[in-house]
């Protein structure tokens, strides 16, 4: 894992085949609690091709100078994303 908030990311490699591809993250927290918004794409072995777009939030615990994954939300599509995005502007206006 890493020690650096900066240097957390989703990227996902085995053998040599990238599975999970970081599009863009976003650091919304940083310190011994970190939270970060991802964009990504999970390779599709049927089609040969990288999927739709989707996007995680994930909390990140700093112990012993390491981040460590404590949580996560999957966003699975952009019409979910946007009725999250609806229901936060309604509510925090």
């Amino acid at each position: 894992m890493a020690s650096d908030v900066n240097e957390i990311t989703i990227s996902y490699e085995e053998d040599d085949q990238l599975l999970v591809k970081e599009l863009d993250k976003e650091i919304l927290t940083k310190g011994a609690w970190a939270t970060i918004v991802f964009r990504y794409q999970n390779w599709s072995k049927a089609k040969n091709e990288f999927g739709k777009e989707m996007f995680t939030i994930r909390r990140y615990q700093k112990r012993d100078g390491e981040y460590l994954p404590k949580s996560k939300f999957n966003i699975s599509s952009v019409d979910q994303a946007k009725k999250v995005i609806s229901t936060l502007e309604k509510w925090v206006k």
